[in-house]
């Protein structure tokens, strides 16, 4: 991993940092070796927590896709799914 993560250190506690940067990582997961989709909705719903709005969370997305090149947009979309228990990109 070459690439910082998008994270808001201004208004972010430490403690939300870290559950943000668990966030993606579980993103780079999903597409390197997979994810259970259960570990992943609870991160994301955590991610939601920290971060409420919907534009704002689009604009995170967009930057940690274009720094990692993996959409976590993607990726909450096929946690979606009720078909499957492992989300691999």
């Amino acid at each position: 991993m070459g690439y910082t993560y998008p994270i808001d250190e201004e208004y972010w506690s430490k403690e939300e940092i870290i559950d943000v940067v668990n966030f993606y990582s579980l993103v780079e997961k999903a597409y390197e070796e997979g994810v259970k989709k259960e570990d992943f909705k609870l991160a994301y719903a955590r991610f939601k927590q920290i971060v409420p709005s919907k534009s704002e969370e689009k604009t995170l997305f967009r930057q940690f896709e274009q720094v990692s090149e993996y959409s976590p947009y993607h990726v909450v979309k096929e946690s979606g799914r009720d078909d499957i228990n492992y989300i691999k990109m």
